[in-house]
């Protein structure tokens, strides 16, 4: 509690100002995209811990494990949202969500064996990459017409969800990408990424709790590698924000959502590879 006792009156406020606000903006991109808003959270709370002079790999821990459990009340209210709309393919999500399930678990357990510089590294090195494609790859460009249900989709579903877990961004950055690439309109792809985010979220963040309750290293408020104050304020502002997101979300233009999708993407990768 040492880091917190020595914030003034106002430090906190503009801490909890900050929280709130990232809150409010993974809510949107989460609504927006069916991220989970992972993807604002990990380099803000990295940030927040950083500068609070916790060591970077349990910086990065926490900011990965506190994302995956946000991650997983965003992406419950974002997919209800979106299946108000009729949005949501349950089918995808009955087909390729227990392959997700299981690697995102297998994500949570090899977290263990990755310092925090490399999932630091992991998460910029895939986000930008993921930016580059999703702002500038032909928006008819697919590799297949429909989503093949063969042993190797499955394989590559648990995948997905580990490397998710692994970034704490929910289903959506390669989700989306995934299904979009094999025939899936750009909105339903978003509807249901927010799905994935539920299955992600939920088995990698108990995950990260359990990886680091013995951890010495813990910052305050923390249950493993979970910061429940930070999650106290993230969780009820996102959930607030995601309806707004769907609704902004099947209002744009495909190429819009696309080209703010990437813009996400780059700018928050880019400054985990060079912060």
């Amino acid at each position: 509690m040492e880091f917190l006792s020595s914030l003034s009156t106002g430090d906190l406020a503009l801490l909890v100002a900050i929280l709130t606000t990232v809150g409010l903006l993974a809510g949107l991109t989460g609504g927006r995209h069916g991220i989970g808003g992972g993807i604002v959270m990990v380099p803000v709370l990295y940030e927040i811990l950083h500068q609070a002079a916790v060591s970077q790999d349990v910086s990065m821990h926490v900011a990965v494990g506190t994302s995956l459990a946000t991650i997983v009340f965003n992406s419950l209210r974002s997919a209800a949202a979106h299946n108000k709309r009729g949005a949501l393919d349950w089918g995808i999500l009955r087909r390729y969500g227990p392959a997700v399930f299981l690697g995102a678990t297998l994500g949570a357990v090899l977290a263990a064996f990755i310092g925090g510089a490399g999932l630091k590294a992991l998460f910029g090195v895939v986000a930008t990459l993921f930016a580059i494609y999703i702002a500038f790859a032909p928006l008819r460009w697919v590799l297949a017409p429909e989503i093949p249900n063969h042993w190797l989709a499955h394989a590559f579903s648990a995948f997905l969800g580990c490397l998710s877990a692994l970034m704490g961004i929910g289903g959506g950055t390669l989700g989306v990408t995934a299904m979009t690439l094999c025939g899936v309109a750009i909105h339903r792809a978003v509807a249901t990424g927010a799905g994935l985010g539920i299955l992600i979220g939920a088995p990698a963040a108990l995950g990260f709790i359990l990886l680091g309750l013995s951890d010495p290293n813990l910052p305050p408020l923390s249950i493993g590698y979970v910061s429940w104050g930070a999650l106290l304020i993230l969780a009820p502002t996102s959930i607030l924000a995601a309806p707004w997101g769907a609704q902004i979300a099947h209002a744009l233009p495909v190429r819009a959502l696309r080209i703010v999708f990437g813009i996400f993407l780059a700018a928050s990768g880019l400054r985990m590879l060079l912060g």
